[in-house]
């Protein structure tokens, strides 16, 4: 099974794309989408969802993934708008992924923290930490969001091997 992992957000978006079962699984590719320039004028939220739209549907096509798992909406008391926002990426995530025709699978932080870690209260790091072990990736994943990614699509893969 193909596992594409989406770690939605309106700056980056990082994706992680998994070939095999669980944490049994290779990494066929990762990185983020950037959708803010390092320099210049800041692009409008809806020049963003564009880009993210257009970058998703390429993906889709050359990723060619079974099954797109993103992050559940989740939102912090001291963070509101955080979530507000994460919503707009998710939309264009879910759209991209049902106009390709690819099963969706929504998983909360806290499942992705349990798939990878065997806590549902797993620090960043070492969620990120134990992401890379569990694949065999040498050196850090960089930026954060990879490594998120990464650990949606294993607790995605890891979901859908269990019996029902």
């Amino acid at each position: 099974m193909r596992v594409l992992g989406i770690d939605p957000g309106l700056r980056i978006t990082g994706y992680g794309c998994l070939e095999g079962d669980g944490v049994r699984a290779a990494v066929v590719e990762a990185g983020v989408v950037r959708l803010m320039p390092k320099s210049g004028p800041t692009p409008s939220v809806e020049a963003r969802l564009l880009e993210l739209d257009r970058d998703l549907a390429e993906m889709m096509e050359r990723l060619r993934p079974d099954l797109v798992a993103v992050e559940a909406l989740f939102a912090h008391y001291d963070h509101p708008a955080t979530a507000v926002k994460m919503a707009h990426a998710r939309g264009v995530i879910l759209l991209a992924a049902r106009r390709a025709g690819v099963e969706l699978a929504e998983i909360t932080p806290a499942e992705v923290k349990r798939a990878v870690t065997g806590s549902g209260r797993a620090q960043k790091a070492q969620m990120q930490e134990s992401v890379r072990a569990l694949l065999g990736i040498r050196e850090p994943l960089d930026p954060p969001d990879v490594a998120d990614a990464l650990g949606i699509a294993m607790a995605a893969a890891a979901r859908s091997t269990m019996p029902r």
